[in-house]
Order: C-alpha cells, then structure tokens, then sequence
C-alpha cells in the first residue's frame, strides 16, 4: 500500500483545515490508519487513528474536541479535520498504516506502522 497526504497549509488560529490520506496498492480497508505530526528537532508524535472498521477511534489528549478522524473505505482515503486551530498545531503531518492484531494497545506507537506517506505541513499563525 502506498499513503498520500495532502491538505496541508497555512492558516490563522482558530481556522479549520481537512487533511486526506489517500491509499493505492491495496483498499485502505485492509488498515488501522494513523495521524501524526513532527516539529524540527522532534520525534513523531500520535494525533488520531482509526481502527480498520472504522469503528473505534482514538486520539491524543491535545486534540480531542478539536480534531476529528474519519475514513471512506469507499474512496480508499482517511480525513482528519481540524478546527480550532492553534500555533501549537504548527507540524508536518504523517498519515501510516498499521496492520498490527494489537492495535488497540499500539495506536500510538508510531513502531506499530509500517508504511507512512509523505508529510503535509500545517502551519498556524497567531
């Protein structure tokens, strides 16, 4: 499977942005898939994923109420929307894939995914 994410920009605080995650090579069904986010200088860090199904999502405690994970297994792509946006948001954006039968105790462990697309970069302005 190969990742394609794409969205990013730059936007004031408190505006809204979707960013995609579209698949190819295999149907994003077959996948848990995650969102991450890295700054210069810093390692990856978990945002929001969603199991295969799309049943089950989760997310980290600086975005929740402000960001939403979704996925159209028909379309092969996966959303994360963000509203509310804060400087803090301020990242390249990764979307990978996981097919790990422990997901629900690794989702964010960027080591349980093994493919990544590229980054999108958000930038926030205050």
């Amino acid at each position: 499977v190969q990742l394609q994410a794409s969205g990013g920009g730059l936007v004031q605080a408190g505006d809204s942005l979707r960013l995609s995650c579209a698949t190819s090579g295999r149907a994003v069904s077959n996948y848990h898939v995650g969102w991450f986010r890295q700054t210069p200088g810093k390692e990856r860090v978990f945002v929001a994923a969603t199991r295969r199904s799309g049943d089950v999502t989760y997310y980290s405690d600086y975005v929740k109420g402000r960001f939403t994970i979704s996925r159209l297994n028909g379309k092969n792509t996966v959303y994360l929307q963000m509203n509310s946006l804060r400087p803090e948001d301020t990242a390249v954006y990764y979307c990978a894939a996981s097919s790990t039968a422990s997901y629900s105790s690794l989702y964010d462990n960027a080591g349980a995914y093994h493919t990544w697309g590229n980054g999108t970069l958000v930038t926030v302005s205050s």
